[in-house]
C-alpha cells in the first residue's frame, strides 16, 4: 500500500543534462517494485503549485543510516522540477509512494532487452538486476537525442551481456534511434521480452517491432496529467481489453506498464469510434435497442482495469500488483511540464 511521509534530502547532483535525487523515505523503499513511482509535493508550504510532480523510482536502499532511501532522476521542465533542482541535505519534500503497477516478471529463465530514452531508463536497472537474480539473459539499448541526454550507460554495460547506444546526433554511440540497433539485439539474444520506458513514439515502435518478431513487449507509457489520482481523466489512452473491446484506460491508475500490443498507439490522444462509451458507441447501442445493453451488462461485468494489462503468458503475474492511487509515467513530470527524453 502507498504511504505518505516527510522525506529528507540526502543528496543531489547533476548528471549529463538530469538531475538526480536521493530522499530518505522509510515505508516507500521498502516496498517499492521497478516500474512503480513516487509522487512529490513541490514549491514548499506557501507554493501556488498545488499539483505533485511524479518520477519513476530510479533506486531504492532499505537499510542505510537514515533509513529507506528513495532515488529518481529528473529534468528541469518548469516551476515544479526547477523547486526541486534547488533543493539542499536535510531539505523536507512531501512524498506519496509506492504508486503505479510495476513490470511483470518472467516466471521462467527468458532473454530480456531493456530499452531506455533519456532519463526514461530510469526505472529499467532495477528491472534488470531483478531479471538477472531470476537467470534471465539481460541486454540493454539506451538512446537519447545527444550525449549528455543519455542516461545510466555505464550502468547498463555491467549488468548487460550486449548494449547498444544510439544519439540522433551520432555524439555518442551510432547514430540513429533505438530501433535501428534493436533487430539486431533481439535476433543476437533470441529475446522473448522486451521491457521499455521513454518518449511515446518509441514506445509505439517498439511494440511494432515486438509483433515483428512474435515476441511480448511491455512498456511504461509517458502521459502527461493534472491530478494524478484518477479522477480528471486527462491521461486516459485507449487500451484493448481480454474481450477484445476498446476502452480509455487512466495511465495513472491502471498503468502506467502496459503490454505494448494492446495499447492502440495510433488512436493515442483521440477516442476511437469504436472505443467503449465514445459518442458512436452510445449511439450503435441506443439503436440496437434494450436487448443489446442487457447483453453488454450481462457480458461487460465488473472492470477495474486489471484486464487490460495483464501480463504475457511466460511472466510471473504476481509481481504486476496494483498500487491503488498512483501518479505520472516513467521519466516524466506531470501536466504541463510533460518532457519526451
Amino acid at each position: 500500500m502507498p504511504v505518505q511521509t516527510t522525506g529528507e534530502v540526502l543528496d543531489l547532483k547533476r548528471v549529463g543534462s538530469y538531475f538526480h535525487l536521493r530522499m530518505v523515505a522509510p515505508g516507500i523503499a521498502e516496498t517499492a517494485k521497478p516500474g512503480h513511482f513516487v509522487a512529490l509535493g513541490v514549491g514548499g508550504d506557501a507554493t501556488s503549485l498545488l499539483l505533485r510532480r511524479a518520477f519513476s523510482i530510479y533506486r531504492t536502499e532499505q537499510r542505510s543510516a537514515y533509513g529507506g532511501s528513495v532515488d529518481i532522476v529528473f529534468a528541469v521542465a518548469g516551476e515544479g522540477t526547477r523547486w526541486l533542482s534547488e533543493r539542499r541535505r536535510h531539505d523536507k519534500i512531501d512524498i506519496i509512494g509506492p504508486l503505479g503497477r510495476p513490470f511483470a516478471l518472467p516466471a521462467e529463465k527468458v532473454s530480456c532487452v531493456l530499452i531506455g530514452g533519456g532519463y526514461g531508463a530510469a526505472p529499467l536497472f532495477t528491472l534488470g538486476e531483478e531479471l538477472r537474480s531470476r537467470g534471465c539473459r539481460v541486454d540493454f539499448v539506451l538512446g537519447a537525442s545527444t550525449k549528455d541526454r543519455l542516461f545510466g550507460v555505464l550502468e547498463a554495460r555491467r549488468m548487460s551481456q550486449a548494449l547498444a547506444v544510439t544519439t540522433e546526433d551520432g555524439t555518442e554511440g551510432q547514430r540513429g534511434r533505438v530501433t535501428d540497433v534493436l533487430p539486431g539485439i533481439i535476433e543476437k539474444s533470441d529475446a522473448s521480452v522486451l521491457y521499455a520506458c521513454g518518449p511515446m513514439g518509441m514506445l509505439q515502435a517498439v511494440a511494432a517491432m515486438a509483433g515483428r518478431y512474435g515476441i511480448h513487449s511491455q512498456c511504461a507509457v509517458e502521459e502527461s496529467m493534472a491530478c494524478g489520482v484518477g479522477v480528471c481523466m486527462t491521461c486516459v489512452l485507449p487500451v484493448i481489453g481480454d474481450d477484445g473491446r476498446t476502452r480509455m484506460v487512466r495511465s495513472c491508475v491502471e498503468g502506467p506498464v502496459f503490454r505494448g500490443d494492446r495499447v492502440r498507439w495510433a488512436d493515442v490522444g483521440t477516442v476511437p469510434a469504436d472505443c467503449v462509451g465514445s459518442p458512436e458507441w452510445t449511439a450503435s447501442l441506443i439503436d440496437g435497442g434494450p436487448g443489446a445493453l442487457a447483453a453488454l451488462l450481462a457480458d461487460n461485468g465488473s472492470d477495474n482495469g486489471q484486464r487490460l494489462t495483464s501480463a504475457s503468458p511466460d511472466t510471473d503475474t504476481d509481481t504486476d500488483t496494483d498500487a491503488g492511487t498512483n501518479t505520472d509515467t516513467a521519466g516524466a513530470e506531470n501536466h504541463d511540464e510533460t518532457v519526451a527524453p
